[in-house]
Formats: structure tokens, sequence, C-alpha cells
């Protein structure tokens, strides 16, 4: 394929990363709620009394037991509070990024006073599913999100609907899981090599943002602190100071700061600040080892989430597979770049991630999410090691073959279609967990 045939897609791989890596503070499923509720209050426009909000199952699962940023509480209802006390509704996934301490104090008063009520949307046919409906007096506003974390579908006002999302159906080329679909991990590399450096060079704010949330979580007042934990490990010698242990505790504790609740934003990939702090921080750490300059760094990251976001875009957004693993295959494409910059070895290390921890199970958005960065880091470093050596996961071994592509479809198959009733089981033990 000539660079002139490649252009049109390198564009709309520019377009498809500019609108899938972006910052977003806090687990961006509560965010899509406090999204919703604070749209719903802006068009309500006088003091919320009451909010009503239903969301799909696994908007729940990955809500129920995550820290809400700044308010040290856990939960979908303090979300959706909080978005009506302090919301900024025309900042996406920065919803709460302007949160004062009065809002929050607001925000607990409706929560103590039972003015929150959220329930499960069961016949949700999306994944991403969140209608709020806030009210003062005999006056209401519903704001409906569905499909993507910020999509807003429709604004209904005392029954009449004042925003609908009536989109045309796209030119079938001009989506952006169909151009991936029709692209492949080779011509991913080929374009983070090759392409401009001015027209990439954005994605070091992914770098920046991230690397500060990692300075956050090595303070180790976040979430589980795994991050911080291991760190101290260093001056007991329990743990040797060595590129992985460096890769899994900064890449952790970005991680934990974010669960933890701290107002920093992440840069995100594809709807997910973990996948965007695992799809960045081992590059980060592997470029500061080798001296790399800016333009090798963002041209491995571009590679990493462009890697990470080509692989989930074949599965859903919300699924039973934890997706900081996909994201970790990402990172180990970046990292092997850096290292050696052979497409074999990039491939190579793809499959044997996919050979590794592909039954790594989503069980909802938590502090413990952290824990499963670090494993997905270690299988990334680990899976590069070996193609270094030249080694990989055989074709003969599971669900891995002797083709990158086949197995990435493999893999995604298994998470499309195989491992619905094992979301279903994972939502079913969590509900019981907690009613709102």
């Amino acid at each position: 394929m000539s660079v002139e045939e490649l252009e049109p897609l390198w564009k709309n791989f520019i377009r498809i990363l500019k609108s899938e890596v972006k910052p977003a503070l806090g687990c961006t499923e509560p965010v899509s709620l406090a999204l919703a509720a604070a749209t719903a209050a802006f068009y309500l426009n006088k003091k919320v009394e009451m909010v009503e909000a239903w969301v799909s199952p696994n908007l729940m699962k990955n809500g129920m037991g995550v820290t809400i940023p700044g308010t040290g509480m856990v939960g979908l209802p303090v979300a959706a509070a909080l978005g009506v006390t302090g919301g900024n509704a025309s900042a996406g996934l920065e919803v709460l990024k302007e949160v004062t301490s009065d809002d929050i104090i607001d925000a607990k008063k409706m929560l103590e006073h039972g003015k929150v009520h959220v329930n499960l949307a069961e016949n949700s046919e999306e994944a991403i599913y969140a209608r709020a409906i806030v009210s003062s007096a005999d006056d209401w506003v519903s704001v409906t999100i569905s499909g993507e974390h910020t999509r807003i579908v429709e604004i209904n006002c005392q029954g009449e609907i004042i925003y609908f999302l009536n989109e045309e159906a796209p030119d079938g080329n001009d989506v952006p899981d169909v151009i991936l679909s029709q692209s492949s991990l080779r011509e991913i590399v080929y374009f983070a090599e090759n392409c401009p450096f001015s027209d990439i060079s954005f994605i070091l704010e992914a770098a920046r943002l991230n690397d500060a949330l990692s300075r956050e979580g090595l303070s180790g007042k976040w979430g589980m602190h795994i991050g911080a934990t291991l760190q101290k490990q260093y001056a007991v010698g329990f743990m040797a100071k060595n590129v992985l242990s460096e890769m899994i505790i900064r890449t952790t504790a970005a991680s934990d700061a974010r669960m933890g609740g701290a107002m920093l934003p992440a840069m995100s990939n594809y709807g997910s600040g973990n996948q965007g702090i695992t799809a960045t921080m081992p590059v980060v750490v592997m470029s500061d080892v080798l001296n790399s300059d800016e333009e090798q760094l963002a041209r491995a990251l571009i590679l990493s989430h462009l890697a990470a976001i080509y692989i989930h875009s074949k599965y859903p957004r919300l699924s039973a597979l934890c997706a900081a693993n996909t994201a970790a295959m990402g990172a180990a494409a970046g990292i092997a770049w850096l290292i050696d910059g052979r497409y074999e070895t990039i491939a190579m290390a793809v499959s044997s991630m996919v050979g590794d921890v592909s039954g790594v199970i989503c069980d909802g958005a938590s502090d413990s999410c952290a824990m499963k960065v670090s494993t997905a880091v270690s299988s990334a470093w680990k899976a590069v090691m070996l193609a270094l050596d030249n080694t990989t996961v055989s074709a003969s071994d599971g669900i891995v073959t002797d083709d990158v592509e086949q197995t990435i479809l493999n893999l995604c198959a298994l998470a499309s279609r195989s491992m619905k009733q094992t979301d279903i089981q994972i939502i079913d033990i969590m509900s019981k967990k907690q009613i709102y």
C-alpha cells in the first residue's frame, strides 16, 4: 500500500485517537450518570429537589464500588447527587471538575434526606445507559445517555422533547469500528512510525496527565495504595528497583489515585481512565529508561493507544473481559517498538499476552482495579521479553494462532459472545451485595 493510499487512513486514525483518548475525571461509568444529572439540572434551571435515575446492568456494575472524585464516598447515587449540585453540564467526562466543598455538602444532604434514587434499567439494550430525571415541585427534566459515556440521545422537559439525537445513518466506511475492522496491527505500526510528528504530538498530553496522576498515587493516600505500598519494598529489599517494578508501581499508582477519588483527570482510552493509564504509563517508564526523545515517546504512545483501541473495538465497551489487559497489549506494542522496532516482535508480544491474561474478568470498577492493572503490566513486560528472545505462545496453545490478527479476533469473540453469560452472572452476584 502506497503512502498516498494510506493518508486517508491516517486521517481517520488521528480522528479516532482524538475522539477516544481524552481527559476524564473519575471512573467514567458514574461520571456518565453525573453528566446526565448535571445536564437535566441545567435545563430545569432551579433548585433540584429530587433525582430519580436508571442505569444499565453494566453501568451499575462499574458504579457500585468506585469512589467519586473529591468526596471519599462510593456509588452511583453520590455521582447523581454531585452532578446536580456541582456538575458542569458542558464538561463531558470532566463534569465534576469544578465541584466545591459546598457542592459536596449539598449532595450529602440530598442523599441523607432520601432525595436520590438509582434503579436498574433491566431492559436496556445498551451496555452504557443512564437516564436521570430531576424535579422541583411539579417541574421536571429527563436526560438520557446511551451507547457512549457522553452521548446524550434525549432531553425531555415536562413531556416535551427538546432534543433528540436523530443521527442519519452514517456512511459505513466512516464509522470508527468499521475503519478499524478494515485496518490491521501492521498498518497501525506503520502509521505510528511514519505519520508526521506534528500530527501526533497531541498524544504527549496523555503522558503528562497520567504521570501526574501516578505521582499523586505514590503519596499513598488513595484507593488500595498498591503502588505506594510496593514502592516501600525497595527500602526493605523485598523488591528490586528495575524496569518491571517501576512499570508496575508507576502505572498502578495512577490507578490507585483515579479509583480512590483524586481530583486529577486521567487521559482515558476508549471510554476508560484505567485503560488510558495502562496504555500510557508502561510506555512512559520504558521511554525514561531509554532516554527517548519526545518524538519517540509520542510515536510509542500513538502505537500503544491506537492498538488498544483497535483491539477493544472488536468487543463491547463494557463486558466481562477486563479491558486493562487489552490496553496493556497496546502498551506491549509500544514498549516493544521502543526497544526493538520490529513488527514481528510487536506481534509476538501481543499474541503472548492473549495466551496469558485472556481470562481475567471485569467485576466492576473499584479500588481493586489497580490490582488488575498491575497484573496486566506484568504480563505485557513478560510478553515483550519473550518476543525479544524470538519466543511467543505457540499456535498449538489454546486460542492463540500463528496470525496475530486471528488471535485478536479469537479473544474478542470470547468477550463478545461466550462471556455474555459470565457478565450476567457477575452482575447477578454484585446486585445482591448492594441495592440502591
